[in-house]
């Protein structure tokens, strides 16, 4: 049995929750995890992956952000995206008729595909991701707790709302020789999501959150 090794920052001194194990996800070695202080990870000695991290008042940004993201989702929703204008034609575009113009333009599976990707999958993360921190800030058991996790840790890398923005920007950038673009609030909203979905998530330690959740479920 190894030891993993805490890589210290300047962060002042705390303790974590208790000591584990857990299988490296990058080379499968069984290791223990020794007791974290604030700001302080845990690696792989033999591929220095990163195991788990102690983040400070980590549960509180997660539901911070997660609120502030779906907010920002719903404003996203509500205003126009994008809008065109060519030779006098104008054309608007919202978040929320994207998958409906592949739809209508014989594309449904596309479309569902999209919808499911940067809106429906992203949001559900979010809106779970801020229930099980706010569970366990709590410290009370919920019947759901579990099923969320475990949603939240398997389709985290399916909510490609970074993607779509990225593919966006990329995109203005060849239609601005052509037409001219405005962007629209929900954009920007949208933008601001993205990031939101981004940092809630980061703040999510996976091993940290299981070793919670397996206390709340023994204690109550």
């Amino acid at each position: 049995m190894q030891t993993t090794h805490s890589a210290h920052t300047g962060f002042p001194a705390r303790q974590s929750q208790g000591v584990g194990r857990v299988a490296c996800p990058g080379c499968d070695l069984l290791l223990e995890i020794n007791v974290l202080s604030d700001g302080s990870r845990a690696a792989c000695p033999r591929c220095n992956h990163t195991l788990t991290r102690h983040i400070h008042d980590g549960y509180n940004k997660v539901l911070a952000y997660s609120v502030a993201g779906l907010i920002l989702l719903v404003l996203a929703s509500s205003y126009p995206f994008l809008s065109f204008a060519v030779a006098g034609l104008e054309s608007e575009m919202t978040l929320i008729n994207t998958p409906g113009a592949l739809w209508r333009y014989g594309m449904p599976g596309i479309g569902a595909l999209v919808a499911t990707f940067i809106i429906l999958l992203p949001a559900l993360t979010l809106l779970m991701s801020g229930a099980v921190a706010a569970a366990l800030l709590t410290g009370r058991r919920y019947t759901w707790l579990v099923p969320c996790a475990r949603f939240i840790f398997l389709w985290q890398g399916w909510a490609m709302a970074e993607v779509f923005i990225i593919g966006v920007i990329v995109s203005l950038v060849k239609l601005a020789t052509m037409a001219t673009v405005v962007l629209g609030v929900s954009f920007w909203c949208y933008g601001a999501f993205t990031l939101c979905l981004i940092v809630a998530l980061s703040n999510l330690d996976r091993y940290r959150c299981w070793e919670d959740i397996e206390a709340v479920m023994r204690d109550d």
